[in-house]
């Protein structure tokens, strides 16, 4: 019986121990990373070397493939996102990771040591204790120190498999701060606070900002906190950039913006125009009397 369940078992781990990528790693371009603006030609995304870029997308299953597009996985032939002119699919696949880093909504956390958690590639400017203050990770060492056995420097402090000694607040958190650590060329965040609250998550912007300022950071969100302290927001509405501005400037003139960031319904959207048309025709009657 035990040979009988082990045999297909193994079948499957050698299927996918003999897999190979699809597409070569090696690029057609030199391995030096490029920088610049990062251009989707998909959905004319722009995000501005250097500038903090927020963009709000309704369906939260195309934001996810648009951030994974934006870290070289093109969903059509011939339209890779360009860094800085350059198409990412034709970097090196070292070079591209180098240079563009995706956070997905659901980022795992491996069992080990915190410290082993943080040892990941990076450009070695970001120290740990950096990285983690600004993801407001405070409650989250303490919570690792008391559930350990032994360990009083919370870097050797163990990590269940998945996290899951830890809320789903806290792995999002050590999940952030592991990837301001790699601090890449380009970072892109998807959701990165969801499931915090807002005093932290207003925090956590304030500190994401600071820690990546001149670099390029793009995050997919529709929480006001972090849309107020971005440099540039877009609205991608099916599938293609329709406005582009501040969070209050989106706020005030584009009504699609208004009901993805503050969940308004098609009847308040609606209630919203009317009061407005009828503010715009009193003053044009005020005006006439007085004229």
């Amino acid at each position: 019986m035990a040979y009988s369940f082990s045999r297909p078992s193994a079948k499957r781990a050698a299927r996918v121990l003999s897999l190979e990528r699809s597409t070569a790693t090696d690029g057609g371009r030199g391995a030096e990373v490029p920088g610049g603006d990062l251009y989707d030609p998909v959905t004319g995304l722009l995000a501005p070397a250097g500038r903090f870029t927020a963009v709000v997308c309704g369906d939260p299953d195309a934001a996810g493939r648009l951030a994974e597009r934006l870290g070289g996985h093109p969903s059509e032939p011939d339209r890779s996102v360009l860094l800085g002119g350059v198409p990412l699919d034709e970097l090196p696949l070292d070079s591209a990771r180098t240079a563009v880093l995706v956070q997905d909504k659901d980022p795992v956390l491996l069992s080990g040591t915190l410290r082993e958690l943080l040892d990941v590639p990076s450009s070695g400017t970001v120290p740990a204790a950096d990285a983690l203050a600004a993801a407001q990770c405070a409650d989250v060492l303490d919570a690792l120190v008391q559930g350990s056995l032994g360990a009083a420097d919370p870097m050797d402090a163990r990590i269940t498999e998945r996290g899951r000694s830890l809320s789903g607040g806290q792995r999002q958190r050590l999940a952030l701060a592991r990837s301001l650590i790699t601090d890449p060329e380009v970072l892109v965040l998807d959701e990165p606070t969801s499931a915090v609250d807002s005093h932290t998550e207003a925090r956590i912007a304030d500190g994401l900002r600071r820690l990546r300022s001149g670099r390029t950071t793009v995050v997919f969100t529709s929480s006001p906190l972090l849309l107020d302290r971005a440099d540039r927001v877009a609205l991608v509405h099916e599938g293609d950039v329709v406005a582009v501005g501040t969070h209050r400037e989106l706020v005030e003139r584009e009504p699609r913006y208004r009901a993805v960031v503050t969940r308004e319904t098609d009847e308040e959207l609606t209630a919203a125009g009317e009061g407005i048309l009828l503010d715009a025709l009193q003053e044009l009657d005020e005006i006439e009397e007085n004229a």
